[in-house]
């Protein structure tokens, strides 16, 4: 019998699955709808009240969006007392929803690879993941390896699309 040699394995490819770098830790979500007056404009004083009364170690340890999601009249410096307020507590302080924390949270992961150990590699950017990844995330890793790898192919090692091919 012939021996079943594994050619993916032996391709010298590099995999790439951004979901194993999933960034850990709780999310929290701070909606300053809730602190509305009327529902549809910010009240100085009572925002302060709130701010000075918050449960802010509720917070510790945690990666936190804050957003608005309703229409209303909120000034930068309410989501920047917020962020003040939270700057002890929090891991990660962010403006925007779910999606903008986990593309943050993200970025920071890709900032992190080591570029160099991709040098002269051909890389595959896994696409499939039982986590959330988002597209920037996929994006990021692109910008970052293009410079120094080989080349970079997205999907599984079996069946890739081709990105980027140095000459």
């Amino acid at each position: 019998m012939d021996e079943i040699v594994n050619k993916v394995a032996a391709s010298g490819i590099i995999t790439i699955d951004l979901e194993e770098h999933y960034p850990g830790g709780e999310r929290a979500f701070i909606d300053l709808a809730s602190q509305l007056w009327q529902g549809v404009a910010l009240r100085e004083k009572d925002f302060r009240n709130w701010i000075a009364t918050h449960e802010w170690s509720q917070y510790s340890g945690k990666h936190v969006a804050v957003f608005c999601s309703v229409d209303a009249i909120i000034p930068a410096w309410a989501f920047m007392l917020v962020a003040s307020a939270l700057s002890d507590e929090a891991t990660t302080v962010v403006f925007g929803n779910a999606q903008t924390l986990e593309e943050v949270l993200f970025r920071k992961v890709v900032e992190e690879l080591d570029a160099e150990s991709y040098r002269d590699k051909r890389c595959v950017i896994k696409g499939c993941s039982n986590r959330p990844v988002p597209q920037s995330a996929y994006v990021d890793v692109v910008v970052k390896l293009r410079p120094v790898a080989r080349s970079i192919m997205f999907g599984e090692p079996c069946s890739t699309v081709p990105v980027f091919k140095r000459s």
